[in-house]
Formats: C-alpha cells, structure tokens, sequence
C-alpha cells in the first residue's frame, strides 16, 4: 500500500516524531530507557493492531513508516486498505520484527493512526448523513505541521478537500472587505492582481451580485439560514459553485446540502474528531 502525500516529507515526519518521543537532544535522552533496561536486545514480537470500534480507515501506511524506521527488516502486512469502513474487532495490521523497536515505536505509530482515522471516521459519518446532496469540504482549520496529513484523512472518508493554504486560491473574508471598501472592490483588487480562484465570503444575499459582477470564481455562504441558502443559490443561478459555510452540525447538515449548495465545509472535520479508539497487542516470539 503505497502513501502518496505530495509536499509532504514523511521520512522526516516519522524522525521529528520518534526524537521527540525518546527526547533526542535533551539531557540524558536519545533512548528507550523502559525497552532498554527490560527487553532483550535481540527479542522479538509478533504484533497485532485492531479496531475496537466501527471506524473508517486512515494511517496504516504511515504507522507502519514508525515500525520500519527503528528496525527496516519488519515484517508487516497492513491488511485493510486505506478509506475502508471497519467493524469492531477488525485486524488492522500485523507485524513481526525486534521487540525493542516495536515498543519505540507503538505510541507514535498509535497516535498518528488514531488520529488520522479518528478524522476518516467523523467525516464519514458527515458525509452519509448528506445523503449524497453536496460535496462535504474541510477548512484550514488543522493542527499546525499535520495539514498535509489531516487533509489525507478527510479524503480516506469521503470528502474532498478545501484550499491546502493561503497560496491557492484567494479567500476573501469580512476583514479584507472592511479594509477594501466593499464586496465588489476586494473582489476587484485579486481579479486585477492575476489571481485564477477567487472564493468570496458573503453574509448577506445582497452581497451576492456585487461580488459575482466584479469576477468571485466562488461564493461562500456564511452563517445562513437554509432558506436563506436557497434563496442564495436561486440567485447565484449556477454561475459559480456555492458553499455553505459557519456552524454546520451532524444534525443540521442534511438541510443545508439540501438547499441546493454545490458544497458544505465543516472546520469540525479537522478541528474536534476524537480519536478512533486502536489497539495493538504483543506476543513474544
């Protein structure tokens, strides 16, 4: 299973993550003082990782890159496949290699695939509960250095995702309307700048035409009510792609993509996924 993150190093993920882990630099660091003193160097374990909840799948490519890194000759079979929607009790991942190495290793390896298919499995559920009307979004609403990473996860659940950055596309919110003067001038400043991709933040329906007239590429809705959404996209008339944005809800979400909006972004998806609760269990060899 091959992990395909462009911009993303994740060689030197896993080492800033492990030398933060065994306190590389520090006094007296730069070791696994437990695994050290108590297991046998030349040990070795069977492991196996599971779900011990319903969840969708994301990480197992990079936990494994945790296991590799402190002994390359692990055996390690990932044995669902990335995105996939799991019951309780399903076998994850097998590995078999140095003991030592395994322990270094779990707590990263754990961390990072519980949080990955922590946010998988939220927005998952997000995306069953719109029933196929819109296309669920996330923000840039990451924790900072795991946006490529947190990003990957929406997708493992079925979203797709927003800007990566601030380089990508021009979003234009209400502080740069109140520096510019209006909708329609801070539109007209990025058209004349070059930039392609323009989302446009509007907060009231009147806003709309001022900022398609002056060349918005996309309009995003904020804080509207769902009638006030259709009356939004009756007006915007497919022009541009709408989105609906501000205090979406797993139990409001289904009435706002029914609205009509091309899409609906929740920063929750990335901001406040709980952990998916996996194991991984030991057996000496």
């Amino acid at each position: 299973m091959t992990l395909t993150l462009p911009a993303f190093d994740l060689a030197a993920f896993v080492k800033a993550t492990l030398d933060e882990d065994l306190g590389v630099g520090l006094p007296g660091g730069g070791h696994d003082v437990t695994s050290e003193s108590v297991i046998p160097a030349d040990m070795r374990f069977a492991g196996l990782m599971d779900s011990r909840d319903a969840i969708t799948v994301a990480g197992l490519p990079i936990a494994a890159a945790f296991f590799r890194a402190l002994d390359p000759e692990m055996e390690i079979a990932l044995l669902v496949e990335e995105g996939a929607q799991v019951g309780a009790g399903t076998d994850l991942m097998r590995i078999t290699g140095n003991a030592r190495a395994m322990l270094t290793a779990e707590r990263s390896a754990l961390n990072t695939v519980q949080h990955l298919s922590g946010i998988a499995t939220l927005t998952r559920s997000y995306v069953d509960a719109m029933g196929g009307q819109a296309t669920l979004l996330d923000t840039r609403k990451t924790i900072p250095g795991l946006r490529h990473l947190e990003k990957y996860a929406v997708r493992m659940g079925g979203a797709q995702n927003h800007r990566m950055g601030l380089w990508d596309a021009a979003m234009i919110k209400d502080n740069h309307v109140l520096v510019a003067g209006g909708v329609a001038e801070a539109v007209r400043r990025a058209r004349e700048a070059g930039v392609q991709s323009i989302i446009c933040e509007v907060d009231r329906i009147d806003q709309i035409e001022a900022a398609l007239s002056a060349g918005a590429s996309h309009l995003l809705l904020d804080n509207m009510t769902p009638d006030e959404l259709r009356a939004a996209v009756a007006l915007i008339a497919g022009r541009v792609p709408s989105e609906a944005s501000g205090g979406v809800r797993l139990d409001t979400i289904a009435a706002i993509a029914a609205t009509g909006v091309t899409y609906v972004s929740v920063g929750r998806l990335t901001q406040s996924a709980p952990a998916a609760d996996i194991g991984l269990d030991f057996t000496p060899l």
